[in-house]
């Protein structure tokens, strides 16, 4: 794979996971995760009406031998207005390239689009690079979940974007989101 492809160049697109994506998320959640989730969590949760997972690919004109079939993939819950992100997860060699970022901004356009006024989700407390993303998009800390990754016992930080109905909010957002695109 040329891991030297930059996201332009990926031309990354952005599509509802399927049943047949789950055992090309199954290769990576290993990868992304101390403690993954089964294929059988993949297809439950595809099953659940309030759910949404989405897979991030390359683009139609990058070559297979140059980028693996999904760059990353993440899920919500649809909670009247609230999102709940359940997973978010980059492909461990396509770090540094602003997919997990456009990846989240995504995961927030579809909360935005079932109408959540704000979304939550939890971070093991020692994850910096994933709270400092999503401190960069003004996620703020609401709570702790005492012993709450089973595998460890760490505590995980309750974090909440709030004000997505509001246009400066979603403004500021989508502009992120599309100085990625343009390489900004």
């Amino acid at each position: 794979m040329s891991l030297n492809v930059s996201f332009r160049e990926l031309a990354p697109q952005f599509s509802p996971m399927t049943q047949a994506d789950v055992d090309l998320v199954m290769e990576l959640e290993p990868r992304c995760f101390p403690s993954p989730w089964s294929a059988s969590t993949y297809r439950h949760e595809l099953r659940n009406r309030r759910a949404s997972y989405w897979v991030v690919r390359p683009g139609p004109d990058v070559p297979p031998s140059a980028a693996p079939p999904i760059l990353g993939y993440g899920g919500l819950w649809l909670l009247g207005e609230e999102a709940h992100i359940t997973t978010i997860a980059v492909h461990p060699e396509w770090h540094r390239r602003h997919l997990g970022e456009w990846l989240l901004l995504r995961l927030i356009g579809v909360a935005r689009a079932g109408e959540a006024r704000l979304v939550t989700l939890e971070v093991r407390m020692h994850n910096a690079p994933a709270i400092a993303l999503y401190t960069k998009l003004r996620f703020e800390q609401v709570g702790i979940r005492k012993g709450y990754y089973q595998d460890t016992g760490e505590d995980a930080r309750l974090l909440t974007l709030f004000g997505l109905h509001r246009p400066e909010v979603w403004q500021r957002l989508e502009e992120r989101r599309r100085a990625i695109e343009t390489g900004g």
